[in-house]
């Protein structure tokens, strides 16, 4: 459009009229941004996994310490998220067609906006690739469960006394002053009064622990004291097992929230990272910046 100034001079009101009014948004740059950051952590966690198997040395002395392994991978981990999600967000920032209808600030913010659109695609993308790799992880479980469950079906007719809820109290109605010596008989039988006990606090009851020793001396020749004494080692060993698997079972739990928080605090930080990034990569668009000593013409 153009107006006739009043000293005879034309003015030219130009509008950006080409541009799309609908959105701000440049898709294809956050695209890009979103394929840069995913193939980098892929590259960068392919790398960590690789050195990170080296570290471990089967069959040959010690494990590494758990510990340092947590702690290197944690950092690599942490590594691998920021500087993939703000190369992504450079990326897109750069690439990004900039409509010149707002101040430098306002610039700022849409190019950070872009980056964090960056780091939500590349976020998603990343869980459902690990989605997609537990469920397989999953169905091959239940395939080795199904094989199991088939072998099992052979000898399904003993297990069923084991699992029974009420052969313990059962046992207990057929106790005698003197055990018959059947080995099987003692062992499951056995079996039923630890498998009782460790449904409560692990303790075996003591008219159990009577038990458990005149059945063992009936079965080994063994004298009452000795029986007693094997008895009361075998209830220790077993204690023992116990508390050694609820310690694993609370370093489990221990170890999934701290996995939880440090996966929520990474990408906290990586969010950060990519709207800053981008916002940098904005700056240099406009500043015409060349990285001369790296990207140059050959």
């Amino acid at each position: 459009m153009t107006i006739d100034a009043p000293a005879g001079v034309v003015v030219t009101n130009s509008v950006a009229g080409n541009r799309d009014q609908s959105s701000y948004v440049d898709w294809p740059a956050i695209i890009a941004g979103i394929i840069l950051a995913s193939a980098i952590s892929l590259v960068l966690i392919s790398f960590g996994s690789a050195v990170g198997l080296n570290f471990l040395d089967f069959g040959y002395g010690d494990g590494p310490n758990p510990i340092f392994v947590g702690i290197a991978a944690a950092t690599w981990f942490l590594w691998v998220q920021i500087s993939s999600f703000m190369a992504g967000g450079y990326l897109t920032g750069r690439l990004r067609r900039r409509y010149f209808d707002a101040n430098e600030d306002e610039s700022d913010l849409r190019d950070g906006a872009h980056g964090l659109l960056v780091w939500a695609g590349a976020a998603i993308l990343g869980t459902m690739i690990a989605v997609g790799g537990i469920g397989a992880a999953a169905n091959a479980v239940g395939s080795a469960a199904a094989t199991a469950t088939t072998a099992a079906s052979n000898v399904a007719e003993g297990a069923a006394d084991a699992v029974d809820p009420n052969a313990y109290f059962v046992d207990t109605m057929f106790r005698s002053a003197q055990p018959a010596a059947d080995s099987e008989v003692a062992r499951g039988e056995a079996s039923r009064i630890f498998a009782q006990a460790a449904l409560g606090d692990g303790t075996v009851a003591e008219e159990d622990r009577t038990y458990l020793a005149s059945v063992v001396a009936a079965n080994t020749g063994l004298t009452p004291e000795e029986a007693q004494a094997r008895v009361d080692q075998t209830i220790a060993n077993v204690e023992a097992a116990r508390q050694e698997a609820l310690e694993a079972v609370r370093i489990a739990r221990n170890t999934a929230i701290i996995g939880a928080f440090l996966l929520a605090a990474s990408l906290l930080v990586s969010a950060i990272g990519a709207y800053w990034a981008a916002q940098k990569g904005g700056n240099h668009r406009d500043e015409n910046t060349v990285f001369a000593g790296v990207f140059k013409r050959f």
